[in-house]
């Protein structure tokens, strides 16, 4: 074999190889800031302003990244998350902006309520037979709306992150209804109640007021469950499915792979601010680590990557022309 390791035969024999078109560049849009402000536990990530949106997009797009996943901090937070199905919400209005500036940007929306809501969770919240928790159908409504509101705005894709039973489904006939049949759903199908969110959750001040999210979220040690979940949305109607986190479930996004659609896998917060902690210490090569961790989402399946590394990789590729 060692042979075909050879260094002149090495270019021509590798597998898999990362390119511009697989990369999602995540993005926060803050209302509630005039400039970029820094992230603390996400170094080299910011919260832009609405107005630094367009700009921060051009410049992505001259690196060649196409696509954008928007999330979205709203000035005042209710427990209905009405500021995020508002007309002229922050997310609604960043999209507008990037169609106007960057209009062939793939622009993907983060359909939840956990950054609009005065509690912190994913949707409308009231009285189980377990106590205060998410409920299902009315947060269904809300994902409806919120929907719509992106699609009306000019999104490209949904993408439904709050693990409802049916919200797939439910989100593709409020879309249909309403005239968007051409909107695809990227859906968090497979998505995990992580210990790696957390600095998610500061830079989209979108933690939970009480209790937590595994009731809605599947726990780490259950992969029946989690193929289970994707099976379900694509039977629902998902154009794409997602295994969120990716790093630490690549065998599972391989196998969800086999269902036969689009795969994204998202490397979150949580692993992005490992690898920037390990590396200010040197005690690791960022380039190298960044690289080989999304290499092996490549191998495993994923067609998408959405990191925050995007805008990086995309430096790093044109270094290695």
């Amino acid at each position: 074999m060692r042979r075909l390791r050879g260094k002149l035969i090495q270019p021509f024999l590798r597998e898999q190889a990362l390119r511009k078109t697989d990369l999602v560049a995540p993005l926060f849009v803050d209302e509630t800031t005039q400039a970029r402000r820094p992230i603390t536990s996400m170094p080299g990530q910011f919260r832009y302003p609405p107005k630094e949106i367009g700009d921060t997009c051009q410049r992505l797009w001259d690196k060649g990244i196409r696509a954008v996943l928007l999330f979205g901090i709203p000035g005042e937070k209710d427990g209905d998350a009405s500021a995020a199905y508002d007309p002229g919400g922050v997310v609604q209005r960043a999209i507008g902006t990037i169609k106007k500036q960057v209009p062939g940007m793939l622009v993907i929306t983060d359909v939840c309520a956990c950054e609009y809501t005065d509690h912190g969770h994913c949707g409308i919240v009231g009285t189980t037979r377990c106590g205060t928790d998410l409920l299902n159908d009315p947060s269904l409504d809300l994902m409806d709306r919120i929907a719509i509101s992106h699609a009306q705005s000019g999104a490209d894709i949904v993408a439904p992150s709050c693990m409802l039973d049916g919200v797939v489904q439910s989100v593709r006939q409020a879309l249909d209804r309403e005239g968007f049949s051409d909107v695809l759903i990227m859906s968090y199908s497979t998505k995990f109640a992580s210990a790696l969110y957390g600095p998610f959750r500061e830079a989209a001040e979108s933690g939970f007021h009480f209790g937590d999210r595994t009731t809605y979220q599947i726990h780490p040690g259950n992969a029946r469950e989690a193929i289970m979940e994707s099976m379900l949305d694509l039977d629902e109607g998902a154009d794409i499915l997602m295994v969120k986190p990716a790093g630490f479930y690549l065998d599972l996004l391989a196998e969800i792979r086999t269902l036969g659609i689009p795969v994204a896998a998202f490397q979150v917060s949580g692993e992005y601010a490992m690898i920037k902690a390990a590396a200010e210490k040197g005690w690791l090569k960022e380039r190298d680590v960044v690289m080989e961790s999304l290499t092996c989402m490549k191998r495993a399946g994923a067609d998408i990557i959405i990191t925050y590394f995007a805008n990086d990789v995309a430096e790093w590729l044109d270094e290695e022309r």
